[in-house]
């Protein structure tokens, strides 16, 4: 299992009118679903690396497309960041397609966080090939 737990910056925080936006990057859709985890990750605690990964979750899950997988992924990842203040720092897909993901996480308990995300929206969301590989911007209503 290689759990992606990088210093390296592939996501970025987009200004946005009324939400929070963030722009992802990877070589391909394993490293952009991971990446966009990451991102959402940092906007969720000031500092993802003081939270523990003392604990882990395994998910499986279907989509009609890749767009639809990527909202997907975040909205599960937010789901237990709004249920049980779960916060994930490491991530292995073991298994991508752009209908299908399988994932193992690991993260912990956030004593807090900086805002709620209400849901992963589509607005605007298209996953575009570019020359370094996969972009996307998801937006995420707060």
């Amino acid at each position: 299992m290689t759990f992606v737990n990088s210093d390296a910056i592939d996501f970025e925080e987009v200004e946005h009118t009324a939400d929070w936006a963030l722009r992802v990057r990877g070589r391909d859709l394993r490293e952009l679903l991971v990446n966009a985890a990451r991102g959402m990750s940092h906007l969720l605690v000031s500092d993802p690396a003081a939270i523990p990964t003392d604990v882990e979750r395994r998910f499986e899950m279907d989509a009609f497309d890749a767009e639809g997988l990527l909202v997907e992924w975040l909205s599960e990842l937010a789901y237990w960041a709004e249920a049980e203040m779960l916060v994930f720092r490491e991530f292995d897909l073991p298994q991508v397609t752009p209908t299908h993901l399988q994932a193992i996480v690991r993260g912990g308990h956030a004593p807090d966080l900086q805002k709620q995300i209400k849901a992963v929206t589509y607005h605007n969301l298209k996953i575009v090939e570019t020359d370094d590989g996969l972009e996307a911007t998801v937006v995420f209503d707060v």
